[in-house]
């Protein structure tokens, strides 16, 4: 189906493969990131997209939990739509099996040699999905810095109407997953709670992270893992909020700023970290960074609170302090 723009045209040109756009792989001095043209900002997509349709090799997807409606509305040109449903599902909300993950990537045409670049309106749930992409190793998965709000604010065209469906891929290319060490279940968080070169993470919010309130609706627990440190999130009662992490238009605090927030409670580099929140959006926010800034040996534990606290210690959550 033809969309149409509303707000500034951009200019149509031929076809071209993400590598050839130099805008997107020069790197950035100054960020602190190993990684960093995988964090791409709203003007240089922009700059992407106005040299060419979106072509096969790469594609922009708009990544959102139930909100195909709004996308129709409004979203980046060319963008195709991912719910994060298709990936991640009750009763804990982790992801999908590595067949049913597959289809949905095969699904989208997605290989592990498609460069994604992924935005959100809840720029969180990109991340889920990016981390689910490194996972299943997809080579090249980019993160649109301050998500649609960013484009939006730099007075970037929109394009209305429903996704337009996918070239699907016949195959994923590469063994899957490529890297199954990103993420890990229960068995393993605890295992890491005992090595003193480890660590886990909890991307959760202080008053989430001292046992005052459970953080979600459906987890009626209060508490958080004994021996986990506090990697800090956002703002209390509010469980999309990665304050600690973004600046106030959203885009991501300078990586030195975070590193040195995570290493006032022992979470450093030369550990195995494994980040977690309540059921990994957060945590897949906190990872996507630590990613970025070139941290190698790092996971989520998707099961999060909400599986430990229904299965720890016959069911009983322990509240632990800062440390």
């Amino acid at each position: 189906m033809a969309g149409f723009f509303f707000g500034r045209a951009l200019a149509a040109a031929p076809a071209t493969v993400l590598n050839s756009n130099h805008y997107l792989l020069e790197s950035r001095p100054g960020t602190g990131l190993v990684r960093d043209r995988q964090l791409v900002g709203a003007k240089a997509l922009a700059a992407l997209i106005a040299d060419g349709a979106v072509a096969s090799r790469w594609r922009v997807v708009e990544a959102g939990c139930g909100i195909a409606h709004r996308f129709a509305a409004a979203h980046i040109p060319g963008a195709a739509y991912l719910d994060t449903g298709a990936i991640e599902g009750g009763p804990l909300w982790n992801r999908v099996g590595d067949d049913a993950l597959l289809r949905v990537l095969l699904a989208h045409g997605i290989r592990h040699d498609t460069t994604v670049i992924l935005y959100g309106r809840n720029n969180l749930a990109a991340a889920r999905v990016a981390h689910l992409l490194l996972y299943a190793g997809v080579a090249d998965v980019r993160l649109l810095d301050g998500g649609f709000a960013a484009w939006l604010a730099g007075g970037h065209p929109c394009e209305r109407g429903p996704a337009r469906p996918s070239g699907a891929a016949t195959d994923f290319g590469a063994p899957f997953p490529v890297h199954p060490e990103y993420v890990v279940d229960m068995a393993a968080a605890r295992a890491l709670l005992a090595r003193p070169d480890a660590a886990l993470a909890s991307i959760r919010s202080e008053a989430e992270f001292l046992g005052k309130v459970s953080g979600y609706s459906y987890i009626a627990a209060r508490g958080d893992i004994p021996g986990a440190r506090w990697g800090r999130a956002g703002d209390d009662g509010d469980v999309n909020s990665m304050s600690a992490y973004h600046l106030a238009d959203g885009t991501m605090r300078p990586a030195g700023e975070i590193a040195a927030m995570w290493a006032q409670n022992g979470i450093t580099p030369d550990k195995r970290i494994a980040f977690y929140c309540g059921t990994g959006w957060r945590a897949s926010m906190a990872f996507f960074y630590a990613w970025l800034m070139g941290w190698d040996d790092i996971a989520v534990y998707d099961g999060g609170w909400l599986e430990w606290s229904n299965e720890a210690a016959g069911g009983k959550p322990c509240i632990a302090g800062m440390g």
